[in-house]
């Protein structure tokens, strides 16, 4: 991957953005140099954030995915994880790439992101047809995917992220239950997931940023409970994440929801709805969407 020069500020008046339409490009531009001329803070950068609406907002989002940002809070998700456009992004199984059309264009011009997604050679059935939608849909907007960078990541046999100390964030969206591991005698083992954390903390460089958001269960099950409706106690995932080194740098309720039991599947629920019944969809309908932690992690610096 290509290295970014640092930004040198050249003038001592404070940095001025161009006023009127701009390119998505030029937003980026200026939230780096915004970013790199104001001390660090609580709250974002005002042209940080007019960068990340600008792709939030942009041309290259799917409309069935921009109708989910009012339960999905993208803007304030990225925010609470601390992202920059001039950031080195890993996404972890990005599915179908909701956050990968707001990531690669806000990286494009000053980061990367980089995809850690199952490969279309050597899978089979659901997930060679997900790999393969993934990469048609990169390979066929190459103005807004053509910096993307593809990493393997395939379960059970390889969760590398990358070189050590070469990412400054790893994020991963409601997947904490896909790196868990059943047997086929009902036993619930984070063998994956441990695999996952060790990952991230090598790849992050020292300062390094881990956000993680999933799906909460009721706080009086078990992990055996909750692993089959997709959804993982919150204090087992931030004890995971430690184990390998991480330290808990912040929790957030942007994606909390109080109306939902949090003790049925996730995907009785928006938007997936998958119960059969229509009286039953309605119900789950007016739920909402599955309450949700976001976990923001820091790999120390040494």
């Amino acid at each position: 991957m290509r290295s970014l020069a640092p930004i040198a500020l050249h003038t001592p008046r404070p940095y001025r953005c161009a006023r009127g339409p701009v390119r998505l490009g030029a937003l980026a531009a200026c939230a780096l140099l915004l970013a790199a001329a104001l001390p660090a803070a609580a709250t974002t950068p005002p042209a940080v954030r007019q960068a990340l609406e600008a792709a939030i907002h942009g041309p290259q989002r799917t409309p069935a995915y921009a109708k989910r940002d009012a339960f999905r809070h993208p803007l304030q998700t990225l925010e609470f994880f601390g992202i920059r456009p001039d950031m080195r992004v890993v996404e972890v199984l990005p599915g179908g790439g909701w956050y990968t059309e707001i990531l690669a264009p806000f990286l494009h011009d000053h980061g990367q992101l980089i995809e850690a997604t199952a490969p279309v050679a050597g899978t089979s059935g659901w997930a060679h047809r997900s790999a393969l939608a993934y990469e048609h849909k990169l390979a066929a907007d190459p103005a807004v995917y053509g910096n993307v960078r593809l990493e393997p990541f395939e379960l059970p046999n390889y969760l590398h992220l990358g070189a050590p100390d070469s990412a400054d964030m790893v994020v991963t969206f409601n997947n904490m239950h896909d790196l868990m591991f059943a047997n086929v005698h009902h036993e619930v083992t984070p063998i994956f997931l441990e695999a996952f954390m060790r990952s991230a903390y090598e790849v992050l460089k020292p300062g390094g940023v881990l956000g993680v958001v999933g799906h909460r269960c009721a706080p009086q099950m078990s992990l055996p409970q909750c692993f089959p409706l997709a959804r993982l106690p919150q204090a087992f995932v931030i004890q995971q994440a430690e184990a390998a080194g991480l330290r808990l740098a912040g929790t957030s309720e942007i994606l909390a929801n109080p109306k939902d039991p949090r003790n049925i599947p996730v995907f009785f629920l928006p938007p997936s709805l998958a119960d059969s019944s229509a009286a039953a969809r309605r119900h789950y309908a007016a739920i909402g969407y599955a309450d949700d932690y976001t976990l923001k992690f820091v790999k120390p610096a040494h």
